[in-house]
C-alpha cells in the first residue's frame, strides 16, 4: 500500500474468493485513492455473517438471496440515482428475461427480490430503490472428464440425470453446500424420473424427504466417489481421486483445463443452475462511509473488474463496460460464444483456452436464458439442512 493512502478511510468489503480478487482490491485502491480492506469467507460463513454482522463490513458481494439479509434489517436500500450505469444494466435481472426470450426460471431468480417496494418488502415491481447492485452472474452445471464418452450414445443429450448413472457408480462428487448441491441432486433426481418437484427452489416438506431417501441409498450403496466445499477442493477430486462427473464451478473447469484436463462443461437438457451475485450496503454504514460504498459500487460497474471476471467464466451485469476492457477474441469467446481466434488466458495469465475452443453451452444469451432454477434459500431451508447432513453422514 502507498504511503499517500495510509491515511485514507478504509471501506470494509465481506465476500468470497470467487469475485473478491486480490487483483481487484489493488486497482480499485488506486483509482479510487481509498483504502479497502478484504473480507474473504467461504460461501455459508460469508452468509451468516452478512446476516448476522452488520457492524463488520460496509459493503458484502455475495450471491446469498437478499431476502435473508434484508428481513434481518442487516442491509439498507441502494438509491438508483446514486448508481452511475444502472440503464446499461441487463435485462436479465430487471425483468427476468434477455430480450424476452428464454425464462425466468424456478427459485431465487434476482428480478423477484430486486426491487424496495412502497411496503417495505422485496418484489418484481420496479421503483427508485433496489436491495443489492447486481454485479457477477452464471449458471453452473456438471463437469465431466471426456473419457466417459465411450458410455454414452450417439444421440444421447447432457443430463443432471448423469449424477445419478449407475455408469459412473462410485465416480460422482457433488458439492457440500446444501443451498447448492442440494438443488443439483433435485435436478438429478428428477431428470432420473425418481421424483418430481413442483419447485426445486422451494420445495415442500414431503419432497424434501423423497430427495434425502434417494440421496441416502446411493451413498450408502456407494454410488458417490466424493464431496467438496470449495472450488479448489473440486479440482483435486477430478484430478487425482478417481471422479469423472462432479458438480462444478466454472473456476473449477478452467483450473482443469489449465492443468491439462479437458474437462467439458454440460449444458443439461433440463436447463442450468443459476446464479446472481450483488453488493449490498450494510444497514450501518453511514455518512463518508456510505459514500465511499457507492463510490466502490460505481467502479465496479465500470468494467475492468467486470473484464477479469469474465476471464474465470463470469458475466457482469452491466455487459457493454465490459466489453470495452476486453479484447475482441475474449469478447467473442466469452460472450459471443464464438471458436476462440487465439490462445486465452485466466485472470492470472495462464492460458486456459486453446484457439479455435468454443465455450461450452454458447454464448450468454443463450446460456442465461436456460435457466431452470437459481439458488435459493427456501421456506423449510432448517429442516432441509438437517436432513442433508442425515444423507451425509449416512
Amino acid at each position: 500500500m502507498s504511503a499517500s493512502l495510509m491515511d485514507r478511510p478504509t471501506l470494509r468489503v465481506l465476500g468470497t474468493r470467487e469475485t473478491l480478487l486480490e487483483s481487484i482490491r489493488q486497482r480499485a485502491e488506486e483509482e479510487l485513492g481509498f483504502r479497502i480492506e478484504y473480507d474473504v469467507l467461504d460461501g455459508i460463513d460469508a452468509v451468516t455473517k452478512a446476516v448476522t454482522e452488520p457492524g463488520s463490513y460496509d459493503v458484502c458481494d455475495h450471491w446469498h438471496p437478499i431476502e435473508l439479509a434484508w428481513t434481518a434489517r442487516s442491509v439498507q436500500a441502494i438509491d438508483i440515482e446514486r448508481i452511475d450505469l444502472w440503464d446499461e444494466i441487463s435485462p436479465l435481472t430487471k425483468t427476468g428475461m434477455l430480450n424476452g426470450r428464454g425464462r425466468i426460471g424456478q427459485g431465487a431468480a434476482p428480478v423477484r427480490s430486486l426491487y424496495v417496494q412502497h411496503n417495505g418488502n422485496l418484489g418484481g415491481t420496479q421503483t427508485d430503490r433496489v436491495s443489492m447492485l447486481p454485479t457477477v452472474h452464471n449458471v453452473d452445471s456438471f463437469g465431466y472428464d471426456p473419457v466417459i464418452a465411450e458410455d454414452i450414445g450417439a444421440d444421447e443429450e447432457e443430463s443432471w440425470s448423469w449424477l445419478l448413472d449407475d455408469r459412473w457408480h462410485g465416480r460422482v462428487a457433488l458439492l457440500l453446500d446444501p443451498a447448492i448441491g442440494w438443488i443439483d441432486a433435485a435436478l438429478a433426481t428428477q431428470a432420473c424420473g425418481l421424483a418430481t418437484f413442483e419447485d426445486i427452489g422451494n420445495m415442500t416438506l414431503p419432497e424434501i424427504d423423497t430427495l434425502v431417501e434417494v440421496l441416502k441409498q446411493r451413498k450408502k450403496a456407494g454410488h458417490f466417489g466424493g464431496f467438496w466445499n470449495t472450488w479448489p477442493e473440486s479440482v483435486q477430486l477430478m484430478k487425482h481421486r478417481g471422479v469423472v462427473i462432479a458438480s462444478i464451478w466454472s473456476p473449477a473447469v478452467m483450473a482443469l483445463r489449465a492443468s491439462g484436463r479437458k474437462i467439458v462443461n454440460a449444458a443439461p437438457r433440463e436447463g442450468y443452475r443459476g446464479w446472481h451475485s450483488g453488493m449490498s450496503i450494510s444497514a450501518q454504514t453511514v455518512g463518508r462511509q456510505l459514500d465511499l460504498a457507492y463510490e466502490y459500487l460505481n467502479w465496479w460497474m465500470s468494467g475492468w473488474a467486470g473484464a477479469v471476471m469474465a476471464r474465470q467464466g463470469y458475466y457482469m451485469a452491466a455487459i457493454e463496460p465490459v466489453r470495452r476492457h476486453l479484447s475482441a477474441a475474449e469478447w467473442d469467446y466469452w460472450y459471443d460464444g464464438q471458436p476462440a481466434r487465439c490462445d486465452l488466458a485466466d485472470p492470472g495469465g495462464q492460458i486456459i483456452v486453446q484457439s479455435g475452443e468454443h465455450r461450452d453451452g454458447g454464448g450468454y444469451w443463450q446460456r442465461m436464458s436456460n435457466v431452470a432454477v437459481w439458488n435459493s434459500f427456501m421456506d423449510e431451508q432448517n429442516y432441509l439442512v438437517r436432513r442433508w447432513n442425515e444423507f451425509l453422514r449416512a
